[in-house]
């Protein structure tokens, strides 16, 4: 029977050498949650946060089927496995359904930035916008909109996410069109989510609102992670410091 695992140490050797924050959020308690086949010594486990589910250990077709009860009403999922076995078995489980996908890690390099580039990318904003800080009525205005709901929608409420996460948006005329923020925390560190309005594309927004979120990080003592869905992220990623690692492969699960 699978059930959640209270006592994360139990698989923590499972994930061991996988550079990812939102399983370290689920290992260390901050956000998510692990699923195993019983809470002895597990030899497979989940990791599940968002829109994102993490397999590690021996392949489990019931583990790959398996959808938490708190979660009945998500049908979308990002799938990602440490080895073609675990791949396989989601295209087994999920066949047309899954969309094999490659992402793009970043490297964990907390002494990469340079402070004074990054302020002047923020000081670079274009004439006609504004960039603030997320407050309560930009938290709310974020999660009633589709390009940066998830920005904050992790987080249960906006005191929760003060607490334990930050981030930036660019305004035109009193909406939103770019940002940064942080799609999850785990201890030490937040893991950036961001985008751009398809028609404000190629201002730079989505940098400028990245090395504002950077420059926060490091003032609070917090490494900024970025993972990146496309080429676009890692370029913005690399102008900000960062460093390409390796591409990776998950799968874009349609009917979870």
């Amino acid at each position: 029977m699978i059930c959640k695992i209270e006592n994360t140490r139990l698989v923590t050797e499972l994930f061991a050498g996988w550079q990812e924050t939102l399983i370290w959020s689920c290992l260390d308690g901050s956000m998510g949650a692990v699923y195993a086949e019983s809470d002895g010594k597990p030899k497979s486990a989940m990791a599940q946060i968002g829109d994102f589910c993490f397999f590690a250990g021996v392949p489990d077709k019931n583990l790959v089927s398996f959808k938490p009860k708190e979660k009945a009403f998500q049908t979308f999922v990002i799938m990602c496995a440490q080895t073609e076995n675990w791949n396989r078995l989601i295209e087994e489980v999920y066949g047309q359904n899954a969309r094999r996908v490659t992402r793009y890690a970043i490297k964990k390099q907390p002494d990469v930035f340079n402070r004074e580039k990054l302020q002047q990318i923020v000081q670079s904003l274009p004439a006609g916008f504004e960039l603030k800080a997320i407050d309560q009525p930009l938290y709310r205005q974020a999660l009633v909109n589709p390009l940066c709901r998830d920005w904050c929608s992790q987080f249960a409420d906006y005191e929760q996410y003060h607490k334990h996460g930050l981030g930036f948006v660019i305004l035109k005329e009193g909406q939103i069109v770019s940002g940064a923020s942080s799609y999850s925390f785990y201890k030490g560190g937040v893991e950036i989510e961001i985008d751009t309005e398809e028609i404000w594309r190629g201002k730079g927004l989505a940098k400028i609102a990245g090395a504002k979120m950077v420059l926060e990080c490091l003032n609070r003592g917090l490494y900024p992670s970025w993972d990146a869905a496309n080429q676009a992220s890692v370029h913005i990623a690399q102008t900000l410091g960062y460093s390409f690692d390796h591409e990776y492969i998950c799968y874009h699960v349609n009917a979870w």
